[in-house]
């Protein structure tokens, strides 16, 4: 069974089973057991979890958002447009598709309802 601990300096930890009392008494003066944290996004309270704020939400989902962003680029476009071979194997019409394809992934995070609600370019 899982079990959580937290100490003021050393911050939030978790066991995957119970510590036996010799790991119990390795731990450092001033360490809790505590309830498991809901989500890598509460804070300890001294007494209970506090749920994140909206700000800390919507921080969070913007990393994410840039990091499905960035993988999209990494893996779908800059290899096409970055190869001067295959670059030049697209007609003109099509280079400005890819290029607007991507100056549009690389505007996301300027969009209005960003991060909560992206509107994802579509693809060439």
């Amino acid at each position: 069974m899982e079990h959580g601990f937290f100490h003021p300096d050393r911050g939030y930890w978790q066991t995957i089973s119970t510590p036996s009392d010799e790991m119990l008494a390795t731990h450092p003066d001033g360490t809790i057991e505590v309830p498991l944290r809901p989500s890598a996004l509460y804070t300890w309270g001294g007494s209970d979890w506090i749920p994140p704020s909206q700000e800390i939400i919507d921080a969070r989902l913007a990393i994410e958002v840039r990091a499905q962003r960035d993988y999209i680029l990494a893996t779908e476009v800059d290899p096409l447009v970055s190869n001067p071979f295959r670059w030049a194997d697209l007609t003109p019409d099509q280079q400005q598709e890819w290029a607007d394809y991507r100056r549009a992934l690389l505007d996301v995070p300027q969009q209005s309802g960003f991060p909560t609600a992206v509107a994802w370019p579509t693809r060439p």
